[in-house]
């Protein structure tokens, strides 16, 4: 019956602030807890206040780490916080866009109306991104996805030995290239470049070898900007043009790669 009536508002033109996932009055956990006063308060400030240019728009963003697993106890991972491509999703979703967030483990409530996909590994955030890559109007790619996965996994924990340990290691899949070059008309693909020398220049290579329309640049040499913090830095780079913003918060960076695509290839 709920859903039932939802579906009905929708069609009437309704919008719905999603309930949150959490313990439940009954004792049980699952959806159903009301969204937090903040998250109800921001939703309608954007739906008042912000413009409408990804209106109808099909966004997709990948956020945060992947973990690949050694053993049962043990994996691989990096320092990515998730917060940059979580800005973005909620970004898109507050200029009208339908955000679908592929992410990996992070600790960060996803914003409410998000489409919310939770995965783990790198073959997992491919898996993921293949399937719903025919429907998206646009890809941004923002997740520190592992380049290498261990080739070997152990279903025992692997023992402590007075020898020192080698792993061997493989490629996993890069999405960004299998988006890119397989992109139809009309598609968008953004790429991520987290660099520590020559940003310019491997962004630049990034852009042309992955075949990306944008490649949204940045360093971890800044005390300021990078994994965790709250600011960024991006050098946004096209085929055409080399814009480099100044430190700003990773909202506003969010806000301001958005305004690039919707320059450059939406108008």
């Amino acid at each position: 019956v709920i859903a039932d009536t939802l579906s009905a508002l929708r069609k009437y033109g309704w919008d719905i602030i999603e309930p949150n996932e959490g313990h439940l009055a009954c004792g049980s956990e699952g959806k159903g807890r009301m969204a937090e006063p903040e998250e109800i308060a921001e939703y309608i400030d954007n739906f008042f206040n912000k413009k409408k240019d990804l209106s109808g728009l099909n966004v997709l963003v990948t956020a945060g780490p992947t973990r690949e697993a050694l053993d049962p106890v043990r994996f691989i991972t990096n320092h990515s916080s998730g917060k940059m491509g979580y800005a973005i999703a909620k970004a898109a979703l507050a200029r009208g866009a339908n955000v679908t967030l592929v992410s990996g483990p992070v600790d960060i409530t996803p914003p409410s109306g998000a489409d919310t996909v939770n995965v783990t590994s790198a073959q997992d955030m491919y898996d993921a991104v293949m399937q719903k890559k025919d429907s998206q109007d646009i890809f941004i790619m923002a997740a520190a996805v592992a380049d290498y996965t261990p080739a070997d996994y152990s279903d025992q924990k692997i023992k402590k030995k007075d020898d020192d340990l080698s792993l061997a290691l493989q490629r996993t899949k890069d999405i960004l290239k299998e988006v890119g070059h397989s992109k139809r008309a009309g598609q968008v693909v953004c790429g991520f470049a987290m660099e520590t020398e020559d940003l310019k220049a491997n962004a630049t290579k990034k852009l042309e070898t992955k075949k990306a329309d944008i490649i949204a640049a940045n360093t971890i040499s800044s005390d300021n900007t990078g994994f965790g913090h709250d600011t960024n830095q991006l050098t946004l780079i096209t085929k055409d043009n080399i814009t480099e913003l100044p430190v700003m918060s990773k909202d506003e960076c969010a806000d301001k790669l958005l305004d690039e695509i919707t320059r450059s290839f939406l108008s």
